[in-house]
């Protein structure tokens, strides 16, 4: 059994196509001790393309919403409760990043900025428009992939662009 187990295993490493193992969970991501995020929540590269639609997005980040952006000009009604994200890249690791998306609160605690990748631990989160309390455990705003994607777009805001 073990020989069977590890012939599938190097199978999957030298498949190229391999399906890679499940995304981190939001209950299982493991922050540094300045709320960094080493590995990715997936194990696939962000897609920076995907990155920047999730970043105008209503429905889903909306980054724009709280920060402005140069390169993301020709979308309306950029923020101003948020710092800007010009030149992000260069002031932030892309660990860091990543742990500023999965759940800002890790860094700055006092941050209006939402967990985008967290299921628990709300203090009431609302259900809906009903006037009642959700119940836990809530699925976070981005899903793992979604995360690595809007990373791997802030790794392109530089100050060279």
């Amino acid at each position: 059994m073990k020989h069977s187990v590890k012939i599938a295993a190097v199978g999957v490493v030298f498949a190229g196509t391999a399906v890679l193992a499940d995304p981190v969970a939001p209950t299982e991501v493991a922050y540094g001790d300045y709320g960094e995020v080493e590995t990715s929540l997936t194990g696939t590269p962000g897609d920076p393309a995907a990155g920047e639609i999730i970043m105008v997005d209503r429905g889903k980040g909306n980054c724009i919403a709280c920060h402005q952006v140069t390169a993301l000009e020709q979308y309306p009604f950029h923020g101003e409760v948020g710092p800007t994200l010009d030149g992000v890249a260069d002031r932030w690791t892309e660990s860091d990043l990543r742990g500023l998306v999965a759940n800002a609160k890790m860094v700055f605690p006092d941050t209006m900025m939402p967990a985008f990748y967290k299921s628990e631990g709300y203090i009431r989160p609302g259900d809906g428009y009903t006037g009642s309390a959700a119940e836990e455990p809530l699925e976070p705003i981005l899903e793992a992939q979604e995360v690595e994607d809007v990373v791997a777009y802030l790794m392109t805001l530089n100050e060279a662009n």
